[in-house]
């Protein structure tokens, strides 16, 4: 895997890390920038959310800052590690090995069980997962005794638990997630996020997710917030009032 031969100590320090960051796309005869020259870290072992009014770039910062996209200009880098300049081979085992993935639609396969979800991304590494092991995995995010179920014979709850463990499994440098809980109800929504919350504070595990619900936003650490393609600013320690206020500054 190909690594920077220097870093500065900001580069190694963080999980991610975006210098600069730009990226545009055709627009007839004109370019439009979805992120216009965003610079900004995030910690390790940190919960982290992206905020912005619609078409602040949240989207495209989540997909240039996990591998899913590469940037027009600048550089990202995953765990010590720069992105660009990978082929797209490389890039998609830089992702499978190191980046885990949790979205609103949930993702699974609808065919395979709980466990081969959740084992999916050590299988197409060409691994097994231990008995034991998957064992602990289910224990973690609540879903013993559900291993042989089919994702069409689960909650929505449950089926968000289960893309979790799948991001968890293979002990990824950062897991992105985004709009986690926006197809959950509240009650659901407040348990994911506490498990987001404990893979964070007894894992290690860094989190970034996107979302637009303040309230979701109000259970992490920091919030970045993004508009018109630009790094805005950021709170530590929010709450839902305080993040209410500055996406209504922001044009909310």
């Amino acid at each position: 895997m190909p690594r920077l031969s220097v870093l500065s100590h900001q580069l190694t320090s963080a999980a991610v890390h975006l210098e600069q960051v730009t990226k545009t796309y055709p627009d007839g005869p004109n370019t439009v920038s979805a992120l216009d020259a965003v610079t900004l870290s995030i910690e390790p072992g940190s919960f982290t959310t992206v905020m912005g009014p619609s078409g602040s770039g949240k989207s495209t910062f989540l997909h240039c800052a996990s591998g899913l996209d590469l940037p027009t200009r600048g550089r990202v880098v995953v765990g010590g590690v720069e992105l660009s300049g990978m082929s797209a081979d490389t890039l998609t085992r830089f992702r499978r090995e190191h980046v885990g993935f949790v979205f609103q639609g949930f993702n699974l396969i609808s065919h395979l069980t709980v466990s081969e979800n959740i084992e999916l991304p050590i299988t197409l590494a060409g691994l097994r997962l231990d008995e034991h092991r998957m064992r602990d995995v289910l224990v973690s995010v609540g879903l013993t005794g559900l291993a042989d179920r089919l994702p069409g014979e689960l909650s929505g709850g449950q089926a968000q638990r289960v893309a979790i463990a799948r991001a968890l499994v293979a002990g990824p440098d950062v897991i992105f997630a985004d709009e986690p809980t926006g197809a959950l109800d509240a009650a659901t929504a407040d348990q994911i996020l506490r498990l987001f919350r404990s893979a964070v504070q007894d894992l290690g595990q860094t989190v970034v997710m996107v979302t637009h619900d303040p309230r979701a936003a109000a259970f992490t650490d920091r919030v970045l917030f993004l508009a018109d393609g630009r790094f805005r600013g950021e709170l530590r320690g929010p709450t839902v009032e305080a993040i209410s206020a500055r996406l209504i500054e922001l044009g909310r």
